[in-house]
């Protein structure tokens, strides 16, 4: 896994909807909660991408933003998508090589290690979690992330 003040690895990957889409398109001014998971419609995966969802009014109104990746083809992240209402995107690297380049591959490479970085406009990671199947531990690393960045929001 990439560690805190590394630079994020410029990349592109298809979208949801087939398009090319690069890591650098999606910073502008936005900070980026980019988050790799396994697969499309299991069942940790699912549960993880709902939560990202029913934060997204936070996310956004923190100036946060959040891309899905895992190996499956833009199809099923479209499928996916739509099934649960996700309003963020989804890139597909059915070859893993930006998994890899994140440090994220399965063990043997066999799979997706489930991690969320956070990165800033200048490419920086920020914060980073790594945890299989704690999917919780995401979650509370976004809400976290939230709170940093709305210092409003903070309790007293």
């Amino acid at each position: 896994m990439l560690q805190i003040g590394d630079r994020a690895p410029e990349c592109t990957l298809p979208d949801h909807t087939g398009q090319d889409r690069s890591l650098t398109s999606f910073l502008g001014e936005s900070t980026l909660v980019l988050y790799f998971y396994p697969a499309d419609f299991t069942p940790g995966c699912t549960k993880e991408a709902c939560q990202f969802r029913d934060l997204h009014g936070e996310l956004q109104r923190a100036g946060l933003r959040v891309i899905g990746i895992s190996p499956q083809p833009p199809e099923t992240h479209a499928k996916f998508r739509e099934k649960y209402n996700l309003p963020f995107t989804l890139l597909s690297d059915v070859d893993k090589s930006v998994i890899k380049m994140y440090q994220v591959d399965g063990p043997l490479g066999f799979g997706v290690r489930r991690a969320t970085y956070l990165i800033d406009g200048g490419r920086r990671i920020r914060g980073a979690i790594l945890a299989d199947f704690l999917i919780s531990k995401h979650t509370e690393f976004v809400k976290q992330a939230i709170l940093l960045r709305e210092p409003s929001q903070r309790q007293p």
